[in-house]
């Protein structure tokens, strides 16, 4: 068995024990969440669509040749910080984030190079910390926090690169 078939089946037996979970509760709470679930899937199914065709599209117009050389296996630790850099200033949610990774790795850029990007994008970037967090908490601890993220993609595929030996 494949690892995503493994994973199908590992999500779909999750989703069934809840679901035994919550008509054991009633059968209200088992129609209300179905419901509330069904709602969710209808509302991210498009955007889902939208994030791996503009994906497919994204990788098709990015230059390999130029993403290769600046974020390929062998960029080194400039690539790594290009990649951090690129994760910080990418806008937007998941769908954005990881169709943008997902089209770098189809275009050759190497999976450290994505995983440090992945990683900024999700510890600060730069849209969210103005939108939601400075105006949220103290200035002072949103950029501690920063600081404190800053070498965490480069040490993530460091990391990543010491478990597998490449």
């Amino acid at each position: 068995m494949t690892a995503n078939v493994a994973i199908a089946v590992l999500l779909w037996v999750i989703v069934a024990v809840l679901g035994l979970l919550a008509w054991r509760r009633g059968g209200r709470v088992l129609a209300d969440s179905t419901r509330s679930g069904v709602l969710d899937f209808l509302y991210l199914l498009p955007r889902l669509a939208i994030g791996v065709i503009g994906a497919g599209f994204l990788a098709a117009l990015l230059p390999q040749d130029v993403v290769r050389s600046w974020l390929g296996p062998d960029s080194g630790i400039a690539g790594l910080l290009l990649a951090t850099l690129a994760g910080a200033l990418t806008p937007g949610g998941p769908v954005i984030g990881f169709a943008i990774g997902a089209s770098a790795l189809k275009s050759g850029a190497g999976y450290l190079a994505v995983m440090a990007y992945v990683t900024a994008w999700a510890l600060f970037a730069v849209q969210r910390l103005f939108v939601w967090e400075i105006p949220v908490m103290p200035a002072r601890v949103v950029w501690l926090r920063v600081a404190a993220s800053l070498p965490l993609p480069v040490l993530t595929a460091l990391g990543v690169m010491l478990l597998t030996g490449r």
